[in-house]
Order: C-alpha cells, then sequence, then structure tokens
C-alpha cells in the first residue's frame, strides 16, 4: 500500500469531495433499513461528523431515536470503468437528531450547491431535523487510493482501516 494513499488525512478528503452515502439504521422492532442520503461534512476546525437533512416523520429518524447505532457506507464508483467494483468507506457510529435550526448543521448545507438546495426543506422547523453521525475510532476502506491493477491481481490489497485521531473525534 501507499502510505499517504491510505492515511486519514488522505480518506477525509476524499469523503469531503462527496455528499452522498448509504445510512443504515435499526428499529425498536430490530429490523434493519438502510436508505440512500446526501451528506455535508463540518468545515476541519470540528470533529469528523457527517449531517443528513430529513424529514422528523421518516423511517430513518424513527429507527435513530430507538437506536441511534449507525452504520454508514460511501461509495466512489469507477465512472469510465464501469465494470470496476466501487471503491467505498464505510464505518459504524452513534446518530443524533438535531433541530433544523441547529448552527453547525446549517453551516455544513449552506458550503455545497447542491446541500443549499436542502436547506429549504428546513424552512419548516416543524417537519425537519438534521441527523449528525459521528464516526466510532476508525474508517474501514476498501479500494480508495490503491492502484486499480494491484486490485486486479490481489483483491484482498485493497481492504484497510484508518484511525480517526482523538482530536477529530
Amino acid at each position: 500500500m501507499i502510505a499517504g494513499k491510505t492515511s486519514f488525512g488522505f480518506v477525509e478528503s476524499q469523503l469531503r469531495k462527496k455528499n452522498f452515502g448509504i445510512l443504515g439504521t435499526v428499529g425498536g422492532d430490530g429490523r434493519p433499513h438502510t436508505t440512500g442520503v446526501l451528506y455535508g461534512i463540518p468545515p476541519t476546525p470540528h470533529p469528523l461528523s457527517f449531517y443528513v437533512i430529513t424529514g422528523k416523520r421518516y423511517r430513518k429518524t424513527r429507527n435513530i431515536m430507538a437506536n441511534p447505532a449507525v452504520s454508514f457506507v460511501v461509495p466512489f464508483p469507477h465512472y469510465y470503468m464501469r465494470f470496476v467494483p466501487s471503491n467505498c468507506v464505510q464505518f459504524q457510529g452513534k446518530a443524533e437528531i438535531l433541530p433544523a435550526s441547529d448552527p453547525l448543521g446549517v453551516e455544513t448545507f449552506r458550503r455545497s450547491r447542491m446541500l443549499r438546495m436542502n436547506l429549504r426543506l428546513a424552512s419548516d422547523p416543524d417537519s425537519v431535523v438534521f441527523i449528525r453521525i459521528a464516526p466510532d475510532s476508525k474508517l474501514y476502506c476498501y479500494g480508495l487510493g490503491i492502484n486499480i491493477m494491484r486490485l486486479r491481481n490481489d483483491h484482498a490489497a485493497g481492504s484497510y482501516a484508518v484511525e480517526v485521531p482523538p482530536e477529530k473525534r
């Protein structure tokens, strides 16, 4: 592996370039639920966390109220070589429900044109909330920063984990 391409700093920078992830929750009945979401990451002086804006009555929101343990996956598809499996970053963590007026959530969503469009939802604070997801101490990666030819010869070489530094938790 290439040390710089498998460091926390590299992985964090790649996550900041994306805005789509897959959120996994578990309901009060123990049944899993996954859904695609748009996310934003607060600016660097803040701990690493992922903000999602959503409806108060959606299943993911109800599930988090019952059980804050979540999983999150960010896919990194290969746009030109669609036959190659996507790279990804995945982690487990804890989620919390915050009001639509949460200052850091609003600031985070204002930093991206795509996310700003979703802030219009926050104009009705009675029906919308932010979900803040704090990852556990490790992010698990596959293929991110690894040469495709190396993966072709040894697919297991693409798996690695990075530790979230204490100052980023």
